[in-house]
């Protein structure tokens, strides 16, 4: 059985796609992000940078493996079912490549667009252009290669995908405002975004966790 300890944000819907993807059985230990409760001893037990989402996987004789951020999560869930990475080959690497790109540019950058041009009382207009003009540059990034590609790694549906999914959602949403002119220009960000969305296991990880 494994335990999802997530909160309704991007990075812990990476996990719940995944595994909604695998059909796999698990239980949501909701971690609420607004009560500051991963900020907790027990928590910071498992996950040491206090981020979600992260995982224990407990097996019947075994070891529980525990762990925390969402790359490292999606890597291990795809190496020991088998599925949403090749086994070998090009194909393996590039999704690595889609899914470090991910985790360490498009979603950081996104985050930090969504606290100065959203969430933050304070506006500071430097640091929004800064951001903005990021956020664009790596949506840029994106749309030129699913210009080419039915995914970001390919052909095949991949963890790199579903790293992606969420933040990218969450800019025609949440950031719709603030990057309403890049978006009008990735017609191939759209496709992209319409395919994996009419998922079923996409859907449903996408409400988890139910709050």
């Amino acid at each position: 059985m494994i335990n999802l300890y997530t909160w309704a944000t991007p990075n812990g819907r990476k996990i719940s796609i995944m595994l909604e993807e695998l059909g796999l059985d698990y239980e949501v230990s909701p971690v609420d992000l607004g009560k500051l409760a991963q900020y907790s001893p027990e928590f910071g037990a498992i996950s040491p940078n206090h981020k979600i989402p992260a995982i224990v996987d407990t097996e019947p004789g075994k070891d529980p493996v525990v762990i925390f951020e969402s790359g490292a999560i999606l890597t291990y869930l795809a190496e020991k079912h088998g599925q949403f990475l090749a086994p070998a080959g090009q194909a393996r690497y590039t999704t690595f490549e889609w899914l470090h790109w991910q985790t360490s540019a498009l979603g950081p950058m996104l985050g930090q667009l969504g606290f100065f041009a959203v969430r933050s009382q304070e506006k500071a207009p430097l640091a929004i252009a800064r951001f903005t003009e990021e956020a664009d540059r790596l949506l840029n990034v994106m749309d030129k290669q699913l210009q080419n590609n039915t995914y970001l790694a390919g052909s095949e549906y991949s963890i790199a995908d579903i790293a992606s999914y969420a933040w990218t959602l969450a800019a025609t949403g949440y950031l719709k405002e603030v990057l309403k002119d890049s978006l009008a220009t990735k017609p191939a960000l759209h496709r992209w975004l319409q395919t994996v969305g009419e998922r079923p296991a996409v859907q449903r990880g996408m409400a988890i966790p139910q709050i």
